[in-house]
């Protein structure tokens, strides 16, 4: 058996053409075939795992993705999300997943918590001075801004940098 590591990416699509040839003749398990068979794939696993970065996908993406391969309509998530006008502002990303929503979306879809999680996540305004939990608080008169300008020790001003050391948190400068 020559078997030798994947180092380049031309090693690496070599590997797959072997695999794919490998894979048309269907070799049993045990045989020299299915020997070499299991280690390049092992081969091929470690070194995209190494070199090829998979980031998990946008949440409204995922639900998205979800309607399409189950055959859902806006009419569908109208149990788990609300009414048809709050399923569209989801969806078209006016209108931010909550708790209760992520909840309910990973019980009846079965989408992993996690990919819903990240559009929830608190982020920082880059127009702005101010942390933000979602577009809205960069309004005029938006819940974060005030709390943020209220909170004692905090103005406008407050450096982006302080929020982002992680150090502290961001209501609480």
């Amino acid at each position: 058996m020559d078997i030798r590591p994947i180092r380049t990416e031309a090693d690496y699509k070599d590997t797959l053409k072997e695999i794919s040839a490998l894979m048309e003749s269907d070799p049993d398990p045990g045989t020299p075939e299915g020997e070499r068979l299991d280690i390049l794939v092992t081969l091929v696993q470690a070194y995209e795992g190494k070199h090829m970065c998979i980031t998990p996908p946008d949440p409204v993406e995922a639900i998205k993705f979800r309607m399409e391969q189950s055959g859902l309509s806006v009419k569908d998530l109208e149990p788990i999300i609300g009414k048809s006008n709050r399923v569209y502002e989801v969806l078209s990303r006016k209108r931010p997943l909550t708790l209760a929503i992520i909840r309910r979306l990973h019980k009846s879809l079965g989408i992993p918590a996690d990919v819903l999680i990240a559009q929830g996540a608190a982020r920082i305004n880059d127009d702005a001075n101010l942390w933000t939990p979602d577009r809205r608080a960069t309004q005029p008169g938006g819940s974060a801004k005030l709390l943020h300008e209220h909170t004692p020790g905090c103005s406008r001003n407050t450096p982006r940098a302080a929020h982002r050391s992680g150090k502290q948190n961001p209501l609480s400068c």
